[in-house]
């Protein structure tokens, strides 16, 4: 974390902790919808609509669920002083990078080669 200054861990820190807020206030907000847990009258396209509703707000949780966990994998690495270094070459990851994806764990050759290699 040596090519970070104290002001952008903070900047990053920041950004991080509001993503995890968001995503917080979002699932709260789901569990207080009484739209998730009954259905009443309607027909069968009226259900069919509902739970293809509900299929795509869960498979978004999902997704959700996997970022909150990535966003707490970086607030422990920048507790941990190894924050924005590449888990797979060790190399410094920029700061511009980790501002546009700050639970990013790989630089960008890493995360090419990465991506190169599910296409295969």
């Amino acid at each position: 974390m040596h090519h970070l200054t104290q002001e952008q861990i903070n900047e990053l820190k920041a950004m991080l902790l509001e993503m995890k807020r968001k995503i917080l206030a979002s699932a709260e907000e789901q569990i207080k919808d009484p739209s998730n847990v009954t259905f009443e009258g309607g027909d069968e396209i009226d259900r069919a609509d509902l739970e293809t509703d509900r299929f795509i707000t869960f498979r978004i949780k999902g997704r959700e669920a996997k970022l909150l966990h990535k966003i707490d994998y970086a607030l422990m690495k920048i507790e941990m002083g190894n924050y924005g270094i590449c888990e797979n070459c060790g190399a410094e990851i920029p700061y511009e990078r980790l501002k546009a994806r700050p639970v990013t764990t790989m630089c960008i050759k890493c995360k090419e080669l990465e991506e190169e290699m599910e296409n295969d």
